[in-house]
């Protein structure tokens, strides 16, 4: 599975917009062993009664939901609209599909 998104990647967002399952968020993930919490862009997959479940597009990098659990409602910051640069679209698809 390839990532949806790449370095460089230009998004718009909306800040404080409720998340959509299948679509993708900005989000802060809880503390880890080497800082602060991290704000990163995740695939929001459902609402569980703990929080948001979030999951990378990638499997073989990053945090997901599978090692730190459902994110709280104020750690899920905006939802992704869309991609502006370089390749730009109006809706990113879940590549799982």
């Amino acid at each position: 599975m390839l990532p949806t998104l790449a370095d460089g990647d230009r998004l718009l967002v909306r800040w404080g917009r409720p998340p959509e399952p299948g679509r993708l968020a900005v989000v802060r993930l809880p503390d880890g062993d080497d800082g602060p919490r991290p704000v990163a862009v995740k695939r929001v997959v459902r609402r569980e009664p703990e929080g948001w479940w979030v999951e990378r597009d990638n499997p073989a990098q990053g945090v997901d939901s599978w090692q730190v659990g459902a994110l709280p409602d104020d750690a899920v910051l905006a939802a992704v609209v869309c991609r502006l640069w370089p390749r730009p679209g109006r809706a990113l698809p879940d590549p799982r599909g």
